[in-house]
Formats: structure tokens, sequence, C-alpha cells
């Protein structure tokens, strides 16, 4: 067993006869990669630890890190982008190649046991001086051919800790949902809901209580806005909604409106007016409120931010 320095540090050469258990890529021709001025290969994606990785070998020697000499491997996160904000991931991990002679590998690791840190920042670990590309040629392609592999393991848990996206929006437009109500009259349920509508890929509904909430003690009409789809937030999960709620006058124009910023979450899905009118108003002749049965309402609704916790 040798020690050596890597891009990581000190690195463990040593020898294996069982095979990588992870990922195993066989590169035949391997010399075209060379002549074909192939920089950089990846392999497949391959999941160990419940994540997905790949191999990367550059057979002409990562440049940027002046390895010309040498065949440079490395070991990288595959699909990172659809891992949460935040992420971590600390893993031990060797890189093989078969010594096709003898019918055994040589691995190398780094010395550390300490494991990789993979994160946003940095996706890939590896050895930059992985094989000179003479002992390669000389001792490990058999007819140009060669074998590498790959083994994983979790070293440290992914970080626990809470993670917290905040996505405020810029140029928030408003939707505006109407609903009609042919019948006021015959309207029995202490609270009556509007038809679903959507709203930055969220449902949402309007509440209408016509004998107001039990709080008010009656004498009002309450009028509320509800996310409709609180079973599908993820917990921690709030929607800043500036919402605008009015009756429409039928007659005159003279509308009843109520404005209000809310953060709506699965604690707190519904916000709005208790006391939204009096009876008094809403049923007098000399408005349009209640026009020949009909009551229309409308709801503006823009949202300007989405706070999602992960973890």
């Amino acid at each position: 067993m040798a020690i050596e320095e890597s891009c990581c540090g000190a690195l463990r050469r040593s020898t294996s006869v069982a095979p990588p258990a992870h990922y195993i890529l066989k590169i035949q021709q391997f010399s075209l990669l060379t002549k074909q001025h192939v920089e950089r290969y990846e392999s497949n994606e391959f999941e160990a630890g419940g994540y997905k990785w790949k191999l990367v070998i550059h057979p002409n020697g990562n440049k940027s890190k002046n390895a010309g000499e040498f065949v440079s491997a490395y070991l990288a996160m595959a699909d990172s982008a659809s891992l949460p904000p935040g992420w971590e991931v600390y893993a031990t991990f060797r890189i093989f190649l078969l010594d096709q002679k003898n019918n055994t590998y040589i691995t190398i690791e780094d010395e550390t046991n300490e494991g990789r840190r993979f994160h946003q920042m940095r996706t890939e670990w590896g050895f930059d001086k992985f094989i000179g590309r003479k002992e390669l040629s000389e001792s490990y392609l058999d007819g140009d051919n060669c074998v590498f592999g790959a083994e994983v393991f979790l070293s440290k848990e992914t970080s626990k800790g809470k993670t917290e996206s905040l996505l405020m929006v810029k140029d928030a437009f408003p939707y505006t949902h109407t609903w009609k109500i042919s019948d006021y009259s015959k309207l029995t349920a202490n609270c009556e809901s509007s038809n679903i509508f959507n709203v930055w890929g969220h449902k949402w509904k309007i509440l209408l209580y016509p004998h107001g909430v039990s709080s008010v003690g009656g004498g009002y009409i309450s009028l509320k806005l509800a996310l409709a789809d609180v079973e599908n937030l993820s917990s921690g999960t709030k929607i800043l909604a500036e919402f605008t709620i009015r009756i429409r006058d039928q007659l005159n124009a003279r509308h009843d409106e109520g404005k209000a910023s809310h953060w709506f979450s699965a604690s707190s899905p519904a916000w709005g007016w208790n006391k939204f009118i009096s009876h008094g108003t809403f049923f007098s002749t000399n408005r349009g409120l209640l026009w020949q049965g009909v009551c229309s309402i409308e709801a503006e609704v823009a949202i300007h931010g989405e706070n999602t916790v992960f973890g």
C-alpha cells in the first residue's frame, strides 16, 4: 500500500480482489478518447447511499489541475438540482481500476476517513493524478480496454437542520374570481364556499357566512379568502397574498370592499372580515348589493411571496 498526494490531500493506494460494490465502467478502445480529444467523460448515473452519482474520467488529465501526464478520476453528485436548498452530503469513496493481468483492482481513496463534503458549490471530489497515463498504458490496458469502478458510503448523515427558502415575486399580477349567487335567499348553510380557483399553483376559495361567524353574534355578513389545498402544503410553507374582496353594487357601482395582506399557511388557512357588512346595508333597497335575489362577490388575489421549509 502506498500513500500519495491528491487534490484532496494524501491518498491511499491499495489492492482489492473484490470488485467495486456500486458501479463498474468498462471502456473499450480507451486510446481513442485521447485521439478524439475527449477531455471529460461522465458515466451514467448510479445510486449509492440513497443518492445518485457519476464517475468522471479525464483521459488526458484535468488540464485545469496541470495533470496532463495523468488520468484524472472523480466522483460527482448527479441530479443535484433536484435536492433541497442547503443540502450537504458527507461521503467516503474509492475509485477502482482493474489490473486485468492479475484480475485484481487497485483502489485509490483519501487517507482521511472523515469523508468529503458534497454541497451545492462543490458537487465533485476525486483525484487529479489518479494514475499516470504511461503506467495505465503499460499495466492496465488489455487490448486498449480498461475497467474503472466506484464505491460510495455516506460517512455522515445529510444535514438535518432545517432550510428555509423565501421567494418574493417582483411583479405580482392579481387574479380576479367572480362568484355569482343567483338565489341568495335560499342559502341555508352557516358557511358557503365559492368554486375553487387557482392562483400561483395553489387552490383558493371565498368563504361566505350569511349570518356572520359565531363570534359576531348575528346582524353581519362575514367574508374570507381561504386556501383550498391545505392538505398539500409542506410543513412550514407560507404564502403571502394581497387580496381584495368586494360585494358588487349592481345598481350604482358603489361596491363594498375590503383589502388585506396575509401569510396563508396550514395553521392559518383563511383570512378576512368577521363584520364585512351589516345586514342593514346589504339588504337596503337603495343599494344593489342584493338585486333581484342575485349577489355578486369578487376576489382579487395577488401572490407576493412563498416561504418553504425543508428538513
